[in-house]
């Protein structure tokens, strides 16, 4: 994923945490990115609706009850959805 593509992302970090690279803003993650799944920030309401719809979409194993985990291969949502995702979870940090 690419997420400096993303408009409306403003200032953030990157790190490498063992297998997964960690996104920050303030020092409070926003996206976790693994080799084939990447991890979000979102409210309640929001994930309950995703994980309902998508097949691709679960609860986050970093974020728990807080995030939603989006397999890559074959995800089912746009790639326009997704990056709007990127900006909720990067506004919510």
């Amino acid at each position: 994923m690419n997420v400096s593509a993303i408009s409306g992302i403003g200032a953030y970090t990157e790190s490498q945490d063992k297998d997964r690279k960690l996104y920050k803003k303030n020092d409070r993650v926003f996206l976790v990115e693994h080799k084939n799944t990447i991890e979000l920030r979102t409210d309640q309401e929001l994930k309950n609706l995703l994980t309902e719809k998508y097949e691709s979409v679960m609860e986050s194993r970093y974020f728990g009850r807080g995030g939603i985990e989006i397999v890559l291969a074959g995800y089912q949502l746009s790639d326009d959805e997704l990056a709007d995702l990127v900006r909720l979870s990067y506004n919510l940090s």
